[in-house]
């Protein structure tokens, strides 16, 4: 499951099973920088700001593999494109930076990252849980998506890397739009900007 740990126990394990930090110090992992103290973003969308707490500690290959895009503002002017009542809202497509585009769900960075074993090990067990969209084993790449209600199904298939800690209200008013045939949003949601808080 995971233990979600304080500002001040920062233990991250990764990689090659090295520990990386266990302190408030900065280090690099495959080239980022992770701050055990900076584990949040702001989401800015087009409904309102969504605060998230990653879970860098826990899921580190994942969060990296997130912050490495947010820090290359991938996420940047791109919209929801599934939006699923009582289930989940799922957005990081390139191709949706059109929201109309036919492609829109179907591309990633250029790169897949596998599946880490300690992110597949946290639950889906409430709503705001943020974990990795993939097509199966090892196919994430920065599609993401947002748990509006429990979804115990997806344990042990999807990386849990974060949670929403506050602005889940914004969450909810995505998942109440109005739907297109496919789950696309009548109204286009945007991903204005995804940053470091």
């Amino acid at each position: 499951m995971g233990t979600h740990l304080s500002r001040h126990e920062h233990t991250l394990t990764s990689i090659s099973g090295h520990t990386w930090f266990n302190d408030n110090t900065v280090r690099v992992i495959n080239g980022l920088c992770l701050d055990p103290t900076m584990t949040e973003v702001i989401m800015q969308t087009s409904a309102g700001d969504i605060r998230i707490r990653l879970f860098t500690a826990e899921a580190p290959d994942t969060t990296a593999n997130f912050l490495r895009l947010v820090d290359d503002g991938h996420y940047n002017g791109l919209h929801f494109h599934r939006v699923i009542e009582q289930f989940m809202i799922q957005g990081g497509c390139p191709h949706s930076r059109d929201p109309m585009s036919r492609m829109a769900g179907t591309g990633g960075p250029g790169w897949k990252i596998p599946c880490e074993p300690s992110a597949l090990s946290m639950k889906h067990d409430r709503p705001g849980i943020l974990s990795m969209a993939n097509a199966g084993p090892n196919t994430g790449g920065s599609q993401f998506f947002l748990t509006t209600v429990a979804t115990p199904w997806l344990n042990g298939n999807h990386a849990v890397f974060g949670e929403v800690v506050d602005g889940m209200n914004v969450v909810k008013a995505i998942e109440g739009c109005r739907k297109l045939p496919g789950d696309r949003p009548a109204q286009p949601q945007q991903i204005i900007s995804v940053t470091r808080a």
